[in-house]
């Protein structure tokens, strides 16, 4: 199943790997904005002569044809950088744009797909099929995804696969569990309207502060009291805006959240408690109650075939010792959008190297990856492609 030209090609290739994602990482672009990152990469891909198509207003969707008739499969990498200051001025890559940073490792997706691309490349006279390689923007905003696949990014595709590198693992090791991977991320938005006055004359007041208080402590029995335990879910408070000054009260209030699960009748449970509770929370006082429900990504669930083709994959290429049993995240990934149309499987590949520091959160100022895991998610790119083709 493991191509030996493949993984030949790849340590053949690892300087240029690096280099690349260094380049990536030195040149953030945030989502939407990833210009001069979408002209490099069709530049690249025009030096290994392999077609490609622009997406509105970034991306690109690029194609690989075998020498033989079969099955088309996709590869996804995204590039989008966040808006978050670089602490590792140490670096000689380091970001050079002020309050911007690939702090997810988005730089290691793409520079990892260009390098895979190129192995294929290699071989294409001996693939039965054809390999699909997305490179997608905007994942940080949860939209890229939606709006590749609106421009025909996964027109017969068969199956698709993505990567996620991993500073919560130990460098080399791979992830890819049948089932739940990563959570449906919505957003919901509450504003309470009571009543302003005189600091000092509360009583002829419906204070918006208390309304909002109130919600904030009791919204958790949401999840606490009214799903099944076992049945994940977090629902955070994360932002809450009320009052205009010391002495005046608050007439108004703004509250904002995120729900994370995986299912998607605890999702609508929540949905419809969320409106529920502000609604009864707003009458007690007195107050009014608006609620507003932003459905974002979707959970990513990993198709049994694909995972446990990626996890023979790995064992074969890099060792059965490669193999991590990851639970299941929180985060939200729009790759879910992609295996609306397609079968397929998202994996993570550890970057975490206490030795290096390279442990850090994802979204952390200080994330950075061990370069030596590189390597690993570029060949197993091209591996899955070459295996999935020919199964």
């Amino acid at each position: 199943m493991i191509h030996n030209q493949l993984k030949e090609a790849i340590q053949a290739y690892s300087d240029e790997l690096t280099q690349l994602r260094r380049k990536f990482h030195r040149e953030p672009e945030v989502s939407w904005e990833e210009v001069k990152t979408t002209q490099f990469i069709c530049e690249y891909l025009d030096s290994l002569g392999v077609p490609y198509r622009r997406t509105e207003p970034t991306g690109v969707i690029a194609e690989i044809a075998g020498g033989k008739p079969g099955k088309t499969v996709g590869l996804r990498g995204d590039m989008d950088a966040l808006q978050v200051e670089e602490l590792n001025q140490d670096l000689p890559y380091a970001s050079m744009e002020n309050g911007k940073m690939h702090a997810c490792g988005h730089d290691a997706h793409t520079a990892m797909l260009l390098i895979a691309a190129k192995a294929l490349i290699d071989i294409k006279e001996e693939l039965p099929g054809n390999v699909r390689l997305l490179f997608q923007p905007a994942e940080e905003v949860a939209e890229g995804a939606k709006m590749m696949v609106e421009q025909g990014a996964m027109e017969g595709v068969d199956n698709v696969f993505g990567i996620h590198i991993w500073s919560q693992m130990p460098t080399h090791q791979v992830s890819c569990q049948p089932g739940s991977s990563f959570a449906s991320a919505d957003i919901f938005k509450v504003t309470f309207k009571g009543k302003g006055g005189h600091g000092a004359m509360p009583h002829d007041c419906i204070d918006a502060a208390i309304v909002a208080s109130s919600f904030v402590m009791n919204v958790q029995s949401v999840v606490s009291r009214t799903i099944d335990a076992q049945a994940p879910a977090v629902l955070t408070v994360g932002k809450m805006t009320v009052g205009t000054r010391f002495n005046v009260i608050a007439e108004n209030a703004f509250i904002e959240g995120t729900v994370r699960c995986f299912n998607p009748e605890t999702r609508d449970h929540i949905e419809k408690q969320l409106g529920h509770y502000a609604e009864q929370v707003a009458a007690i006082y007195g107050a009014t109650a608006k609620v507003e429900y932003i459905r974002g990504t979707q959970a990513v669930i990993n198709d049994e075939y694909s995972a446990k083709l990626v996890q023979k994959v790995a064992s074969e290429a890099f060792g059965e010792d490669v193999l991590y049993n990851e639970k299941p995240t929180m985060g939200g990934e729009d790759f879910s959008f992609f295996l609306d149309k397609a079968p397929g499987s998202f994996a993570l590949v550890g970057s975490g190297n206490s030795q290096k520091d390279t442990e850090w959160a994802h979204h952390h100022g200080k994330f950075n990856i061990d370069e030596d895991a590189l390597a690993t998610g570029a060949e197993l790119y091209a591996q899955y492609a070459w295996a999935y083709l020919n199964d």
